[in-house]
């Protein structure tokens, strides 16, 4: 996310989506505003814009009024919207001057001089300009003339928003720690300055850094003792915090804010902290004497400790974001009889559970509104195949996180949240995919993702635990995450707004290979595709598409020709090319001995419908390209994940067939 504060220095913003507001604790009702943008910008090629001010236009409008207590202050803000994914946020700088602008100059002047926005997001009750003499109508009528749209935010999302933030503070105010983090949809921060106190923790036996929050503005809750978390130069540590007037040590009688930091010995006068409210322990009361005082403390400590373990144990069972988990059927009814029931028991406490139909004739959308009503359904006209099926259902599903999963997959207890976290542990990490076993062989991993998928110098895929048709089986040998080159397609988790962004699957390729092409444009702009094997799923192998048939042997040839063209450079291309065609001439070979010729026959259709059409794919990969340069973050990662060598070679010259045996 990019800041700034100077309105005389901003860029020229691409197809920006606007949205304007205070956003005081950017609490729930913001983060879905905030998606909302961030949606729209994405999938109008454009870039979200948050802009807020600052100071904040009370303290203004009205000086003589000091009763405003924020939940946030701009340096909080700053970070929260980089947290929530914000492209660009603009401070700008509220003075009377800008109050006294008319609502014609508010919107040509400030909106469209500055910002030249696309889309302007923005409340039903919003009003600006001089005496307020703007509304939203005034907007959209203006927008005609200038060429914006207004996208209005409804009523009752509007009044949760203005809920929400009453709400906050009444429970921060009452010491409602969890109520207030609950609304927030992150923990309360305070921060501010180390500065020097009566030094009286440390002759109580609990040394505190006592806290200079820098603003009168800002709220600070309810007086008592609460478990928190600090962070010092980037370090996390547990701690305690009193919040109070010391009622039993004689001295000033003013409002304190210090906090006891666990297994920490620094000497950090002058240095900032950053403090993360978690729960509320107890409230502030006065003790008979230091000795009372100190064993209360120990009680004290000793309940935070017990709570912060609690805490932690929570969280890595937290759902992220919005999730959709995503089943694409066509004629998979006996699956859907089979694994859907154990997929909702284990999954629609985090999320909402979709099965989008590709034009199935064997009744499967009337069973699913006659047995599992709650399933949300989505009808496409025809069997588009695996790679655009998805894409076509994708378009009406609104969530953060997709989790696209096919009908013959028994999910486990806890599957989701593992891959989830990961997700959400970086904004680097794309795409994420559980360890994948067999269904019928429960200790072995399955052919179509085991435990993360890697791809060798020619494009070969392969897995860990899994080297062409040789399956291993798992006894813990890669249950470590780990970053990996694709994730399968049987069961991967992605950021929804990064599907979108980087292009979605190559429609082109029905089916296999979809998300190799897809995860390696993702590693081309910087992203990590993970694996995660405490989430475990099973898979049936074969259910969807068989692995034996020659309709699967034409689209692992044709559409890893696709792949590697469209992602490879071009100098590589150069000798990777014959080398290539000398390979499937051998695996060719090796089908004419196996008495295979439908399979022959099926690499010389793949190679005949991809060399004649080599602009078709150079326009391809012009145009993903393209969406790769707009999504970058970071250098290209394809590196990570690919075998330098012959995974061929590897495997039939030298009868290497574990992963681990690679060398």
């Amino acid at each position: 996310m990019k800041v700034y504060y100077d309105l005389d220095h901003l860029p020229g913003f691409k197809n920006a989506v606007i949205t304007i507001g205070s956003f005081d604790g950017v609490h729930l009702g913001h983060q879905q505003l905030l998606k909302k943008i961030n949606r729209l910008a994405r999938r109008s090629g454009g870039e979200s814009v948050v802009i807020t001010f600052h100071p904040h236009p009370r303290s203004i409008v009205y000086p003589q009024d000091d009763s405003l207590r924020l939940l946030t202050t701009i340096e909080e803000k700053v970070d929260l919207f980089a947290r929530y994914g914000v492209d660009h946020l603009v401070i700008a700088p509220f003075s009377i001057e800008f109050s006294q602008l008319s609502a014609d100059e508010y919107i040509h002047k400030f909106l469209v001089g500055r910002f030249h926005p696309r889309y302007i997001v923005i409340g039903y009750d919003h009003r600006f300009g001089l005496n307020r003499q703007g509304d939203v109508h005034y907007l959209a009528w203006h927008g005609k003339e200038l060429g914006y749209e207004l996208v209005q935010i409804e009523k009752q999302e509007l009044d949760d928003i203005s809920i929400s933030s009453t709400k906050i503070r009444t429970a921060l105010e009452m010491g409602d720690v969890e109520t207030a983090n609950r609304l927030l949809g992150h923990p309360f921060g305070l921060r501010g300055k180390v500065v020097r106190g009566q030094q009286l923790g440390a002759q109580l036996g609990f040394p505190t850094a006592n806290i200079d929050p820098g603003s009168s503005q800002k709220l600070i809750p309810h007086d008592g003792i609460y478990a928190v978390r600090v962070k010092h130069e980037d370090v996390w540590y547990g701690g305690m915090l009193y919040i109070g007037r010391r009622p039993t040590i004689k001295g000033p009688d003013h409002r304190t804010i210090e906090v006891n930091i666990f297994d920490f010995e620094q000497t950090i006068y002058g240095h900032e902290l950053e403090v993360e409210l978690l729960d509320f322990v107890r409230a502030d009361a006065s003790f008979a004497g230091i000795d009372e005082l100190q064993q209360q403390l120990a009680l004290d400590q000793l309940s935070v400790k017990t709570r912060l373990a609690q805490l932690e144990l929570v969280q890595t069972q937290a759902p992220v974001g919005q999730v959709a988990v995503v089943i694409l059927n066509y004629n998979g009814l006996k699956y859907l009889k089979q694994f859907l029931s154990g997929i909702l028991e284990y999954s629609a406490q985090q999320a909402a559970v979709y099965v989008a139909d590709n034009g199935s004739t064997d009744g499967s959308l009337a069973w699913l509104e006659a047995h599992w009503p709650q399933v949300k359904r989505l009808a496409l006209p025809q069997n588009y195949g695996f790679a655009e099926g998805y894409n076509q259902a994708l378009k009406l599903v609104e969530a953060d996180v997709y989790v696209l999963l096919n009908s013959d997959i028994e999910v486990t207890p806890g599957w989701l949240s593992p891959c989830l976290l990961q997700l959400n542990s970086s904004a680097q990490v794309a795409a994420c995919q559980p360890k994948i076993k067999s269904f019928d062989h429960k200790q072995d991993f399955e052919y179509a993702g085991a435990a993360g998928g890697w791809l060798d110098s020619l494009g070969y895929p392969f897995c860990r635990g899994r080297i062409f048709s040789h399956s291993e089986k798992d006894s813990g040998q890669y249950d470590e995450p780990a970053e990996i080159f694709w994730a399968s397609g049987a069961a991967l988790f992605i950021k929804a707004d990064l599907f979108h962004l980087i292009g979605g699957f190559d429609g082109d390729y029905f089916a296999h290979a979809e998300e190799i092409d897809l995860c390696w444009r993702l590693k081309r702009a910087g992203y990590q595709v993970v694996c995660d094997p405490s989430s475990v799923v099973y898979h049936l192998g074969g259910g969807t598409l068989s692995y034996q048939t020659a309709r699967k042997t034409y689209l692992n040839f044709h559409n890893t020709l696709c792949t590697v063209f469209k992602n490879e450079p071009l100098a590589k291309l150069l000798w990777w090319f014959p080398l290539r065609l000398a390979m499937d001439a051998l695996a060719g070979f090796l089908f004419l001995v196996q008495g295979k010729w439908q399979h022959i026959l099926a690499i010389i259709e793949a190679h005949w419908y991809f060399f004649p059409r080599m602009a078709y794919w150079w326009r391809k990969r012009r145009h993903y390209d393209l969406l790769i340069k707009s999504a970058s973050i970071g250098a290209d990662r394809s590196d990570t994940g690919l075998w330098p060598g012959s995974v061929v070679w590897q495997y039939y010259a030298l009868r290497r067939k574990r992963f681990s045996d690679l060398k």
